[in-house]
Formats: C-alpha cells, sequence, structure tokens
C-alpha cells in the first residue's frame, strides 16, 4: 500500500465514475480500471459495486476510504510540521469560504497574507456554508470561515468574532415605525409578533444564519409566510428593500452589498441576537503556523 493508491480509490469514490476520476488524476481510463482490479484482487474484498456507468462503494469500500482519508490528511499534516521546523513558512493552504463571505474578505486578506508568506501555495474553495464542515472533515479544506453552529465533535474552531443578525424591511414599511430604541441595541428594537402576518425571504434551510432565524421566529411564536427560499444573500437584502418581504442578515454582510432600494434594519431578539464568526478546523489536526498567521489576518479585517 502507498499514498498513491489511497489517493486513486478516494476519486473513483468521488467521481463515482472511472473516466472523471481518471482524468482528475491525470491518467488514462484503462490505467484506473487495471489499478482497481489489482488492488481489489490484492486485498481480496470488492471496493466497489458497478450500478451503470456509476461506481458505488461497498462497506469494505467505505471502510477503504475513511481509513485513507485519515491517512492522507495525517500525511499532510506531517508535511506541515515538519515545514515549520524548518523554519521556511513554506506549504500549502486549503482555505474554504462560504461564497458571499469570500467575495470580499479573500480580496482584503489574500494580498496581505501573499505578500507575508509568498511560498505558501493557496487554494480558494468557495460553497454554500452547510458543506464547509464535510470539506474539513474530509481534507479538501484546512481552514473554514463560518458562523456557528458546528454539527460534527469533529470540527474545532476559534472564535473571529461576533456579528448581529439584523431584520431587514423597506424603508417604507408600515412596520418600520413600530420599532423603537432598547438597551443593548445598537438598532431599533422591533418586535417579532408584529411580523406576524408579513411575507418572508429566508435563506434556504442549510444555511447557518436561516438556523438562528428559524430559532428566532420559533421563540416568537412565528410561523412564517415564507414568500421566497433562497442562498442568494445580496438579492435576498434587495428584495426586501424594494417591499417584496423581510429578510434577515448578519450585519457584516450588510456593509458590503450596495442596494438601489433604501432599506431599514432592526434588532431582534433579547434584546438582539448574534452569531459567532470562526475559523473551523479538524479537531486534533496540526494547524501551521501560516495558517494561523491567516486566521490573524482575518480577525484583523473583521
Amino acid at each position: 500500500m502507498d499514498f498513491k493508491e489511497l489517493t486513486y480509490v478516494i476519486a473513483i469514490a468521488k467521481h463515482q465514475n472511472i473516466t472523471r476520476a481518471a482524468d482528475s488524476l491525470y491518467l488514462t481510463q484503462p490505467t484506473l480500471s487495471k489499478f482497481l482490479q489489482n488492488l481489489e484482487r490484492e486485498l481480496g474484498v470488492k471496493l466497489f459495486r458497478k450500478l451503470g456507468n456509476r461506481f458505488v462503494l461497498t462497506y469494505a469500500g467505505e471502510r477503504y476510504v475513511a481509513k485513507a482519508t485519515e491517512i492522507l490528511n495525517l500525511k499532510k499534516e506531517l508535511e506541515q510540521e515538519l515545514g515549520d521546523i524548518r523554519k521556511n513558512n513554506a506549504g500549502s493552504l486549503k482555505i474554504a469560504f462560504p461564497t458571499m463571505r469570500g467575495s470580499y474578505m479573500l480580496p482584503c486578506t489574500l494580498p496581505i497574507f501573499n505578500s507575508l508568506y509568498p511560498q505558501v501555495n493557496l487554494s480558494i474553495l468557495e460553497a454554500h456554508s452547510s458543506l464547509l464542515e464535510g470539506m474539513l472533515l474530509n481534507g479538501e479544506a484546512d481552514l473554514a470561515f463560518f458562523n456557528l453552529p458546528i454539527k460534527s465533535p469533529d470540527v474545532d474552531y476559534e472564535i473571529i468574532s461576533h456579528e448581529e443578525v439584523l431584520l431587514v424591511l423597506s424603508a417604507d414599511h408600515p412596520l418600520a415605525s413600530m420599532a423603537v430604541p432598547r438597551e443593548g441595541c445598537k438598532y431599533p428594537w422591533m418586535d417579532l409578533k408584529l411580523l406576524e402576518n408579513e411575507a418572508f425571504i429566508l435563506q434556504i434551510p442549510g444555511q447557518r444564519t436561516r438556523q438562528t432565524v428559524d430559532l428566532l421566529l420559533k421563540n416568537s411564536g412565528i410561523s412564517p409566510n415564507i414568500k421566497l427560499e433562497t442562498s442568494n444573500i445580496p438579492a435576498s437584502a434587495e428584495l426586501a428593500s424594494k417591499g417584496y418581504g423581510c429578510c434577515f442578515i448578519t450585519e457584516t454582510h450588510l456593509k458590503h452589498i450596495r442596494f438601489t432600494g433604501k432599506l431599514s434594519c432592526f434588532s431582534v431578539g433579547d434584546p438582539c441576537t448574534t452569531v459567532d464568526f470562526v475559523a473551523a478546523f479538524r479537531r486534533g489536526s496540526y494547524i501551521p503556523y501560516h495558517a494561523r498567521e491567516y486566521i490573524k489576518i482575518v480577525r484583523d479585517f473583521t
């Protein structure tokens, strides 16, 4: 068994297709097919069963891929640790962001990091926030930045900042005048019970802000009239500014969205609602020096 063998099996499992897996590995399809046949013969078990053109993991294959992923992660962590020992600050770093946050954080943080650590090869991944934990666990990403909560006990984190979740209405919405000043609130405070008959624009269920909002509405006794579910955060806020419905967005996002309509923002909750923005990584994994430096740069930016 060698590391190349582990990588090949993981690629087949990921793509569920020999041809696509071979392309990703820069191999020919016959070469990869022969490799798999020889490996399964050597192991004495089938790692995949074929369903049409798809290669689906057997139970033995699932266990193989799980352990192969652990081994490759340990190999990478060893290489990173040795790189730190050599004090040359070289290596690689794979960073994952939710798409919206990456659009404004990457241009502000990557040039600074690159000027300090030009020998570090950066890979940037952007995905739906619900996918980021999985990317950490399977080794696709070394660091991921998103809002709590975290579901997996195998993911650890450092808190970067606290962000307020705000209610967004059009500036001329009839309820805008119902908000009141409240101690502990940066924005006028709105009683969510007033929105019981309003139309809502909500993020899709997998997004973390949506999970926070669902709990807010539940605690207020509201069964929301959901007019639209979308993962597009700027579109949600723009639609709210035009009176299409009300939505909830973190204050940080709002600072980086340009609007054609006018909007009003309100604190909600008891007395307001905040979420923790974190740098997440695999629990127990080695965090190289340059990765910790990138976390510091992101913290300074926020």
